[in-house]
């Protein structure tokens, strides 16, 4: 994890570039998603997840049932939640579900959003579980996603691991399959490169374009190093 994250160590202004062993789209990527298209994944699910779940989607079955025209927005990743309440805020006619597997990310305080600060917005939830397992019960239970987003993930820099980036994931093929609009971001174009080449396979298709940064609330912690140190930021934009 340290040899992955260690440009997401560095202070305020000094983030360092993804440093990779690839000089382009990984040479097995079209295989490793074909296997995991053909060979559903069975992993048991957790019991935390299962319960975060359940906790979730009694909500979302109440929201839906006072608002028939209100939208779903995941916010996969979300780490402290910066992204989950700017976008609830953004939307106030949807509910946001941010998800992240660490506690101590999603209980922490955010800078800023608080109603001292002028942040009234209610409509998020976050929840800490394994996405591996909340995607697929996600997907299960039909949730009736707009958007859902996934804003810089861990990159798992090196070719070895690829299958630990969620497009050579066994979890790909479902949680491709949430929302209607999908967007993700990065620092590292090549990851949201081989993210369209995948999902080609299962015919989704987007544009890649540059994040335009100029006058906006950086979405998470991390987009704000990252323009802070001058690297651009690309979003991935996939429609079914």
């Amino acid at each position: 994890m340290k040899d992955n994250m260690a440009e997401q160590q560095d202070p305020l202004g000094d983030s360092k570039s993804i440093i990779t062993n690839q000089t382009g789209i990984h040479e097995k990527l079209n295989e490793v998603v074909a296997k995991h298209l053909s060979h559903p994944f069975k992993k048991p699910y957790q019991p935390h997840t299962q319960q975060a779940f359940q906790e979730m989607d009694t909500l979302v079955q109440a929201f839906l049932q006072a608002n028939s025209a209100g939208e779903i927005i995941l916010d996969a990743c979300c780490g402290v939640g910066q992204s989950s309440r700017i976008l609830a805020q953004q939307n106030p006619q949807a509910l946001v579900i941010g998800v992240d597997k660490s506690a101590h990310r999603i209980n922490r305080n955010v800078e800023g959003f608080s109603q001292e600060n002028g942040y009234h917005a209610q409509n998020y939830h976050l929840v800490r579980a394994d996405l591996n397992d909340f995607y697929r019960l996600v997907k299960a239970a039909n949730w009736p996603v707009t958007k859902h987003y996934i804003l810089y993930p861990n990159p798992w820099p090196k070719s070895k691991h690829l299958q630990r980036r969620w497009h050579g994931s066994a979890v790909f093929p479902q949680m491709t399959g949430i929302g209607d609009t999908l967007i993700l971001r990065s620092n590292w174009r090549l990851y949201l490169e081989e993210f369209q080449q995948a999902a080609k396979q299962i015919a989704l298709h987007g544009e890649l374009s540059q994040v335009n940064v100029a006058g906006e609330q950086a979405l998470t912690p991390f987009e704000a190093k990252y323009q802070a140190s001058g690297q651009v930021c690309w979003q991935l934009t996939l429609y079914k």
